[in-house]
């Protein structure tokens, strides 16, 4: 089942992580994680201890113009303080104010896409809402395993009025 998201405001974000450029059929997201976990203790003044997936798009029509095969740049990375210290092989993004549609998602990766199709064929076409080409992230609790079928993660969709 599928839950309206809630409308939040999202103050700026400061994270320290690692990036890669993938496409959905050259999909590289464990490998990724994999790199970034294994340092991410390097990471000092941490904020918390989720974890974000964040997606930066080239353009708006990322979603208009859908292609498998189109290239994005993934983000594995942790909310920190400020940058005063990054570890060496790691980089900076600052995700700005802004307004999301948050959404729950419960379940394994692959199953994902349902939601996806909800949000940009269902949900955004009948809101009154458009999409803002800012990034897209997901906010994944410090235990989240995507291995477990009961895992839950926050998808947050950067919107305008």
């Amino acid at each position: 089942m599928i839950n309206k998201p809630t409308i939040q405001t999202l103050p700026q974000k400061k994270l320290i992580g690692r990036s890669a450029r993938m496409s959905l059929l050259q999909n590289t997201t464990p490998i990724l994680w994999k790199s970034f976990m294994q340092n991410r203790k390097t990471i000092k003044n941490a904020v918390g201890t989720d974890l974000y997936s964040i997606q930066v798009y080239d353009d708006a029509t990322y979603f208009e113009n859908f292609n498998p095969q189109t290239t994005f740049t993934k983000f594995a990375m942790i909310e920190t303080e400020d940058f005063s210290s990054i570890p060496d092989k790691m980089e900076t993004l600052t995700i700005q104010s802004g307004l999301y549609a948050v959404f729950i998602y419960k379940g394994l990766p692959h199953g994902f896409s349902a939601l996806a199709n909800y949000i940009f064929r269902e949900w955004l076409p009948n809101s009154n809402y458009q999409l803002d080409n800012r990034p897209h992230f997901e906010i994944l609790p410090e235990n989240y395993n995507p291995t477990d079928e009961n895992s839950e993660e926050e998808v947050w969709i950067p919107i305008r009025n």
